[in-house]
């Protein structure tokens, strides 16, 4: 009889029993501010609201008309240029991974800067494309020179600009950005531009989607304040969203998802009135942080701040015990050496955070 053991090694790939799973922290009991998440809930009334919507819907039938609703109501809140159109996913996850699908011609290769977000790298290996990482400079910008000379020797089919980037929540130079764009068009690649800090962020690309039909711009809808409803959407020019839409599995995206999702652009003003207080909620923890003795947070425009501390694995455990979940995030990259993660939270979770790093450094 052969083992499981035996089994595992002959029918799983050698580079996935190699991986590591996605880590996600036990927030049990801690404030939580590791993951980015909005932490305002809905208004009592239209908690109550939402959830008569959500009771009505019908479970029975697969989620057709409701995606088709979410894609046309998208369409108009986020103004789509003409020529354009827009596809949903399971999460920007997936959009990641259906772009690596469709994109996976034989030699391609996917690039983005380092450090960035990990499932542009995770994808393209699973998907069997080569991953090219071109580091950033010492203050986390693009550097341009080598990303120029990566994509004239690579070519690549993929090229992801986290706008802003994450972990280090920055804009990068937006020349550089333009250069870069238009290098990759000469190239016959397609650029992606992850917007999932867009509400927090005071540029996007979307609006110029129209004059680049190599660039296409993903969003997600947990940064909105729907992490739980898992839904994201790629825009571009039409006849490549139809194309990628090829790969997308039919009902991807259930009809609760779709009518959370449908709900919470009906209420927009209630989402945007959160995101005015956590920009306001980030201006002061940077004010704050500037004011710790060893400590130096990064610019940001997005709903979390990097900051670098003199011995960030004590000030992580030191914090945990304290109560305030953060994210550690040193051993991510060489240029992140001594880096946490702030997630920007209500003000009254700021404040124990705050208290909490004070007290750990």
């Amino acid at each position: 009889m052969i083992s499981l053991a035996q089994r595992l090694q002959q029918t799983i790939r050698q580079d996935v029993a190699s991986m590591h799973a996605y880590a996600i922290q036990d927030s049990s009991g801690l404030v939580k501010l590791d993951a980015m998440e909005n932490p305002f809930r809905l208004p009592p009334g239209l908690q109550r609201e939402l959830g008569e919507r959500l009771g009505r819907t019908a479970i029975n039938r697969y989620p057709v008309q409701s995606s088709a609703d979410v894609v046309a109501a998208l369409t108009r809140f986020v103004e789509l240029p003409a020529g354009c159109k827009l596809m949903l996913g399971n999460g920007s996850d997936e959009l990641i991974d259906l772009l690596s699908v469709a994109c996976n011609v034989p030699g391609a290769t996917v690039l983005a800067p380092l450090p960035g977000f990990v499932m542009y790298e995770v994808s393209a290996r699973l998907r069997r494309l080569e991953f090219v990482g071109v580091p950033l400079t010492a203050d986390f910008e693009l550097d341009e020179a080598a990303m120029l000379a990566a994509i004239a020797r690579h070519r690549p089919a993929l090229t992801y600009i986290a706008y802003p980037n994450n972990p280090t929540a920055n804009l990068f130079d937006e020349a550089a950005v333009e250069r870069l764009v238009a290098a990759v068009g000469e190239q016959g690649g397609f650029v992606v531009f992850d917007e999932a800090y867009q509400p927090f962020s005071s540029r996007s690309w979307l609006p110029r989607l129209a004059a680049h039909d190599h660039v296409l711009v993903m969003r997600t809808l947990s940064k909105f304040g729907l992490a739980g409803v898992r839904l994201g959407y790629l825009c571009g020019a039409a006849a490549l969203i139809d194309e990628v839409e090829k790969v997308r599995p039919p009902y991807n995206v259930s009809v609760l998802n779709a009518e959370a999702a449908l709900f919470a652009l009906e209420h927009a003003d209630e989402y945007a009135r959160q995101a005015t207080i956590l920009r306001a909620e980030r201006e002061k923890l940077q004010a704050a942080l500037r004011q710790l003795p060893g400590v130096r947070p990064f610019p940001s425009e997005a709903n979390m701040i990097l900051v670098r501390v003199p011995d960030s694995r004590a000030a992580f455990e030191g914090m945990k015990q304290r109560g305030v979940l953060v994210k550690h995030i040193a051993g991510l990259h060489p240029l992140l050496a001594n880096c946490l993660r702030l997630t920007v939270g209500a003000p009254d979770e700021n404040a124990r955070m705050l208290s909490a790093l004070k007290e750990s450094l």
